[in-house]
């Protein structure tokens, strides 16, 4: 019985020999993490920017990077990226895309894999601004450090399919909402004009919103209805594999 174990210990140490060769075979490659903020505030979509370190990029902004090190998990490695740049914490952050073109960074092959989240801008205080740090309006961006407009534009038709597919939108919404707030909320991300009423009868058919039987006050415009969002509801026909159909 002894011997036998010490054979499988034997066959185990030669076989993590083998694949530590053959990692080490493989060219070495950095690889990063970046991170993709977006930010809903005052009708606006924002996206959270920082001023490039690199004198190549001087003055042009960049996303959240870093390195990921050698015993990192990538998740958490953009956790502590948006940790250390922000101080931001219990932020979710959702895996996108890997962008690897061999020229995407000038001082030679960097892979980077972009995450993303949405928040709500008034909800998440910046406890750290340093680089110039801060919230920036999408499409109104000029040209960006290394390839990130392109990451960023990526990003921008991902969270576009997502709010058409999952309630992200009410996140960014107070409890008690008009769907007069709910259309700025989709007409920001999508980037277009929603006809009113086509959007009102969409949402009224998929049987989420929930009539609190109150109105707005202190509106500058004629208050509306308020409503909240049966997440109840929504999970149970996510079983069934119906959501958000927008």
């Amino acid at each position: 019985m002894l011997e036998h174990s010490t054979s499988v210990s034997i066959a185990t140490a030669a076989h993590t020999h083998e694949a530590i060769s053959l990692v080490e075979s493989y060219p070495a490659v950095p690889l990063t993490v970046d991170c993709v903020i977006f930010g809903f505030d005052k009708h606006v979509l924002k996206v959270l920017l920082i001023k490039s370190d690199l004198a190549q990029f001087a003055e042009k902004y960049s996303l959240l990077g870093d390195n990921v090190k050698s015993n990192e998990d990538l998740d958490d490695a953009a956790h502590r990226v948006l940790l250390e740049r922000t101080g931001m914490k219990d932020v979710y952050l959702e895996q996108v895309h890997s962008f690897g073109k061999p020229q995407r960074h000038p001082g030679g092959r960097v892979v980077t894999t972009v995450y993303a989240s949405l928040l709500n801008v008034k909800h998440h205080e910046l406890s750290i601004t340093d680089h110039e740090l801060n919230w920036h309006q999408i499409g109104q961006l000029g040209e960006m450090a290394f390839d990130h407009k392109e990451i960023l534009d990526v990003c921008v038709n991902w969270l576009q399919k997502r709010i058409q597919e999952h309630p992200l939108a009410f996140n960014l919404l107070p409890k008690k909402f008009s769907l007069r707030q709910l259309q700025n909320v989709y007409e920001a991300i999508l980037n277009c004009q929603l006809d009113r009423r086509n959007f009102r009868k969409k949402f009224a058919a998929m049987g989420y919103l929930m009539d609190t039987n109150e109105m707005e006050v202190n509106v500058t415009h004629r208050p509306g209805k308020l409503y909240t969002f049966d997440f109840e509801a929504y999970q149970q026909r996510k079983k069934n594999g119906i959501g958000i159909d927008f």
